[in-house]
């Protein structure tokens, strides 16, 4: 059972980085480079739409997986890897929120009501946002595999 809940932690992890991965270093540079900003705003708005739910799924799972696995094990004994990861995953899962609550409402309101400017300025505030919790995760990743 543990080795199924693991891997449920790994999957849900690999999409959430591999996504960020994907919006941040593939996607935006080009849409930004080929793309007139109405075509690039909804473009993205609605591509963050889909992921944005997979992150939620993602989040239940690691967060379910996470302290599952947590629980059955004797926290004064687990690797400090593990206790970073746990801060560093919960510190995402805050800047996620705050991501989707406040510039991401923005955005999908201003691309529905066509406030290009508006749009631009909400995307431009999701971003770093995503920059950092793309950082976080790396950083818990490194955590996990380093610090034992």
């Amino acid at each position: 059972m543990y080795e199924w809940i693991k891997f449920l932690h790994l999957a849900a992890g690999i999409v959430w980085l591999g996504g960020m991965a994907l919006v941040v270093l593939a996607l935006r540079p080009v849409a930004i480079a080929q793309l007139a900003p109405p075509e690039r705003l909804t473009l993205m708005s609605a591509v963050l739409s889909r992921f944005f739910l997979m992150v939620w799924i993602s989040i239940a799972l690691l967060l379910c997986s996470g302290f599952w696995m947590l629980s059955i094990s004797d926290m004064k004994l687990a690797p400090k890897g593990w206790h970073a990861m746990s801060g560093l995953g919960l510190l995402m899962c805050l800047v996620f929120a705050h991501l989707w609550f406040a510039p991401f409402r923005r955005l999908k309101s201003a691309v529905k009501s066509s406030d290009w400017p508006a749009a631009g300025k909400a995307l431009g505030q999701i971003h770093p946002l995503v920059l950092t919790n793309f950082s976080l995760g790396w950083l818990a990743v490194v955590a996990v595999i380093v610090w034992r």
